[in-house]
C-alpha cells in the first residue's frame, strides 16, 4: 500500500502499478481535484468509502487515500501479440471477463502457465488483480506468466480479431461443444464470472461460442476447471497435429 495524497500522486507519475486507489467519502480539497486530474489520464480504479475503512487498513496518516501497487509488473496485449508471431508460434491467449475470485484466478494462471499459454489477459476495472493470495494459488505461475491489464476485455478481444487471433468464449448454451473448434491457429479463450459468465456484448465479437458437456445436476463447473478443459483442448489438437 501507498498512502498519503503526495506519495500517491508521485508513485502515479513515477509510472508505479497501480491496481487500485480508494478514497474517504467526504475526499476533497484542491489536491483532491489535482489526483482525480490526474487519474483521468491513466485507467486506474478509483473507490470512494467510509473513512473507517482507511483508518482499519493503516494508522498512519493516509490523509484520506490509499493506493494498492500490483505484485507484478503488467504487460501490454499489443506487444505480446507481434512477439508471439515472430517466434513463429501461433499466439494463445486467455481473457477472464469478471472473474472477481483470486484463487480461481491462481488456479488458471497455473494451469496457463503449465499449458504454454502466451499471457492471460483481465479487464482494468471489476477484475481480479496479482495480489498474495493470486501468487500463492498460482504456485508461483503469476511471476512468470505475462499478466496483460486491458481497459475492457471488449477491446481486447477485437483487437485480437484483427491481429488475426481466433476468439473462443465459453457459454453454457452454446450449441458446438469445444472439441468442435480447430484450435491449430492463433486461439484466444474467453472465460467468463461463475454467476454470469461471458457479457452478452463480449459474446457478440467471439468468433465462436463453446460448451463443456454436462450430465450431472449441478448448473455449472468451477471455472477454474473449466478453464482448464478448454486450455487442454487446444494443447491435445496441436500436439496432435505436430505427431
Amino acid at each position: 500500500m501507498i498512502f498519503g495524497i503526495h506519495a500517491v500522486m508521485e508513485a502515479i507519475q513515477a509510472g508505479k502499478e497501480i491496481d487500485k486507489i480508494i478514497v474517504k467519502r467526504e475526499f476533497q480539497s484542491e489536491l483532491a481535484k489535482e489526483l482525480f486530474e490526474t487519474l483521468k489520464e491513466r485507467d486506474i480504479p478509483l473507490q470512494r468509502v467510509p473513512a473507517e475503512r482507511l483508518n482499519r487498513l493503516t494508522r498512519r496518516n493516509h490523509q484520506g487515500v490509499i493506493a494498492f501497487t500490483s505484485a507484478v509488473a503488467y504487460h501490454r496485449l499489443e506487444d505480446i501479440i507481434p512477439f508471439v508471431y515472430e517466434q513463429g508460434k501461433n499466439p494463445f491467449i486467455v481473457l477472464l471477463d469478471g472473474v472477481t475470485d483470486v484463487r480461481n484466478f491462481g488456479a488458471i494462471a497455473r494451469t496457463c502457465e503449465c499449458a504454454g499459454v502466451d499471457a492471460v489477459v483481465i479487464p482494468s476495472k471489476g477484475s481480479v488483480s496479482v495480489n498474495a493470495d493470486a501468487i500463492k494459488t498460482s504456485a508461483g505461475a503469476l511471476h512468470v506468466l505475462p499478466v496483460c491489464k486491458e481497459k475492457s476485455i471488449g477491446q481486447a478481444i477485437r483487437f485480437l480479431r484483427a491481429s488475426g487471433v481466433k476468439v473462443i468464449a465459453a457459454g453454457e448454451r452454446a450449441a458446438d461443444t469445444y472439441t468442435a473448434v480447430d484450435c491449430n491457429t492463433p486461439i484466444a479463450i474467453v472465460m467468463g464470472a461463475e454467476d454470469s459468465g461471458v457479457s452478452v456484448e463480449n459474446l457478440r465479437i467471439c468468433d465462436h461460442i463453446v460448451k463443456i458437456p454436462q450430465f450431472g445436476a449441478i448448473g455449472s463447473l468451477n471455472v477454474s476447471v473449466a478453464s482448464s478443459i478448454l486450455i487442454y483442448e487446444v494443447v491435445r489438437q496441436r500436439m496432435a497435429d505436430n505427431t
